[in-house]
């Protein structure tokens, strides 16, 4: 076996020290091979050291675009939040046609990662057509299908991840969530068998949420209610949550922006973003595909690129993008560095052919001050739903499990105070920034669905297009919880959801009430 084998080899068996001795080896025999210097930073990637490997890999690419090389470098600058340069080195690779399915996969989920799931498909169909009994190839390309509309390929393809692997807890909990289960077709019996079986922490979470979510579908609220119990009780208990943690967040922003004189300053005039912003699952995903089913709009889907510019200009050396030191330093910036920032980082995940485009992240409430400063012409539209049913339905649904922005999330009543202080925080805005944000109902949107519309287009500075009431034909790619529903005509289904859980929901409510938040 050659050097390159051994190194490769070495690397397969997560040997890093004899994978990066034969490594560099190679560099020393032959200079001018890519190879060695691959090899070495895919060595520094495994150890956890990706800054270290962005030289490496720029020097095997000295010696000649390969689209392996091509493709990880893309996959590390991705993880260094180099979003502009990754997208250009994954088509790069893409446009070398690879028949390497590693490569193909790579390029796929680099591309996923920038928005573009339309354009991750292809690679995606080529990693299964060339290694079809990878299971972690399959379930990107399942993902991705689901992402965008093609949900009986999804299904087709979470299933046969499931024959050959019935413990797959993630294929399990994709297949519930990719439409609506009913008392004739459903997995319950055979969730619970894999529930059962199951070791893994992380896997029991996905297989109770995807018990709680077809029990819900099919009328048995109070198997669902058990299940989401068990569920986010051990999931707070992982993660070491304490509410304290975002009160403290909180405090510092509203002291920031209350209490401190800000930097004044034009901001960047550029009145491309429409920023849609709320509590997760209060219908931030139905008014971007409202939004972005108009002619002169696209949406660039949950971009970070606000808090990742104001951290990076905020200069704090914590690993939290959000901390009350970086809320605090970060009102010493101009606020027309951060719209350019911001605008540079969007740039990458903005779609072609519109003018205006959507971020809905929907924890840029947190940012709105530095919105209003640093882009004045921005909109903002804040989602609105009933206080019951933000809490309920944030407690039923998993979001990204290691994500610290929904933390609160696993906990009935850290949920109901989260949602007290987001209140209390736009608030804020109002007083500060009167008129910037558009508070917009849910409820309201379903009972006049027309006259909200005209409403949220004309605060977005659009003219009326009536296809904007059409969205759920729109087929653009969605990668939320809200998938399945988006693609349905706009309903009533999901208000008052809350009351078949209204035991359980009782002490919140109680709560709701004694800080003068109606909840009935």
């Amino acid at each position: 076996m050659r050097g390159g084998g051994h190194a490769r080899a070495a690397l397969a068996r997560g040997n890093l020290p004899a994978a990066a001795e034969a490594a560099r080896g190679l560099v020393l025999a032959d200079p001018a091979s890519a190879e060695g210097y691959f090899l070495m930073a895919m060595v520094a990637v495994e150890a956890g050291q990706v800054g270290k490997a962005v030289p490496m890999l720029e020097e095997a690419l000295k010696r000649g675009p390969e689209a392996e090389h091509l493709a990880q470098y893309a996959r590390v600058l991705i993880l260094l939040r180099r979003d502009g340069e990754a997208a250009t080195a994954a088509r790069r690779a893409l446009a070398l046609d690879p028949a390497d399915a590693r490569t193909l996969d790579t390029i796929g989920c680099v591309l996923a990662r920038l928005g573009d799931h339309q354009g991750s498909l292809a690679p995606f169909r080529a990693a299964v057509a060339r290694a079809p009994d990878n299971l972690d190839f399959r379930y990107n390309l399942a993902a991705a299908c689901g992402f965008t509309g093609h949900v009986e390929d999804a299904r087709q393809h979470y299933e046969t991840i499931l024959a050959r692997d019935p413990g797959h807890a993630r294929a399990h909990y994709a297949l519930a969530i990719l439409s609506r289960q009913t008392a004739a077709a459903n997995h319950t019996a055979r969730l619970a068998r894999a529930l059962a079986a199951a070791r893994d922490p992380q896997d029991r979470l996905r297989l109770r949420y995807a018990l709680a979510k077809e029990h819900e579908d099919i009328g048995e609220p109070e198997a669902a209610g058990r299940y989401l119990a068990q569920a986010n009780a051990e999931q707070k208990q992982a993660i070491g949550y304490d509410f304290a943690q975002d009160a403290a967040i909180f405090d510092a922003i509203e002291t920031a922006f209350a209490g401190a004189a800000a930097p004044s300053g034009p901001g960047d005039g550029d009145a491309s973003p429409i920023f849609v912003v709320g509590m997760p699952r209060t219908g931030t995903t139905l008014v971007d595909r409202i939004l972005s089913s108009h002619s002169q709009v696209g949406s660039a889907g949950e971009l970070q690129a606000m808090p990742l510019a104001v951290k990076q200009l905020a200069g704090t050396r914590s690993r939290h993008v959000i901390d009350p030191e970086t809320a605090v330093a970060a009102m010493a910036v101009d606020p027309a560095r951060i719209g350019a920032l911001y605008l540079a980082r969007a740039a990458h995940h903005r779609p072609e052919g519109t003018p205006r485009f959507i971020d809905k992240l929907p924890a840029n409430f947190l940012y709105v001050g530095h919105i209003a400063r640093a882009l004045p012409n921005a909109r903002i539209v804040c989602l609105r739903r009933h206080p019951m049913d933000t809490v309920w339905s944030n407690f039923k649904n998993l979001f990204a499990s290691q994500s610290a922005y929904y933390a609160f999330s696993y906990d009935l009543m850290d949920t109901a105070r989260y949602y007290a202080r987001f209140d209390a925080l736009m608030a804020l805005w109002e007083r500060l920034y009167p008129g910037r944000v558009l508070p917009l109902s849910y409820e309201a949107l379903v009972a006049d669905q027309e006259g909200e519309t005209r409403r949220l287009l004309d605060h977005c500075g659009l003219a009326w297009e009536p296809q904007c009431l059409s969205f759920h034909e729109n087929r653009a790619a969605v990668a939320t919880p809200s998938a399945a529903q988006v693609r349905r005509a706009l309903n009533a289904d999901a208000i008052g959801r809350w009351k078949a859980h209204a035991e359980a929901l009782a002490p919140v409510r109680a709560w709701f009430a004694a800080q003068g938040i109606r909840a009935d």
